[in-house]
């Protein structure tokens, strides 16, 4: 190591151009997963999420996504997501399915909604054939499955990844 000074907090990188990803959720359980999800998005760049159900942020957990962060919250998913569709968003739930694609693999396009489902139940059988695809991330040991607030941050880094500019 050097003697150089260390530093813990960088100013955010810039971005070229807005991100084009939002987020859509499923009913949430608690404010806490929500809220993980919207601080995990704020680091991304990402500026709008939609929530259905009953959605609130915890400012505490959110940090600064609380203020920087569009929360809409409606009703249900599907009209929603028939919304996006005729906005050109390309919709990708992040679900395990028969026909899902492996997160390692997946070309997301860079206007993309990605749809998060509710930490029980997943995405509903009504929202499945709304999406464009769906993406999951493999698993090597029990659960079956990341909860929805860590399976979110995987695939909100892996966006990035793809597109780091915007």
């Amino acid at each position: 190591m050097t003697d150089r000074e260390h530093i813990r907090h960088r100013p955010p990188r810039t971005l070229d151009r807005p991100r084009e990803l939002l987020l859509v959720c499923s009913p949430m359980r608690s404010a806490v997963n929500l809220s993980r999800i919207a601080r995990a998005a704020g680091c991304c760049g990402v500026t709008r999420i939609i929530a259905t159900g009953r959605a609130k942020l915890d400012p505490k957990i959110a940090r600064d996504a609380a203020e920087t962060i569009a929360l809409e919250v409606k009703r249900s998913l599907p009209p929603v997501l028939k919304q996006l569709r005729t906005e050109g968003y390309h919709l990708v739930g992040l679900e395990q399915t028969s026909d899902s694609h492996d997160l390692h693999e997946y070309r997301f396009e860079r206007k993309t909604a990605l749809v998060i489902g509710s930490e029980r139940e997943g995405l509903s059988d009504d929202v499945l054939p709304l999406l464009h695809a769906a993406v999951e991330i493999p698993v090597w040991g029990l659960p079956h499955s990341y909860n929805a607030a860590t399976a979110t941050c995987m695939a909100l880094y892996e966006y990035c990844r793809q597109f780091p500019s915007g």
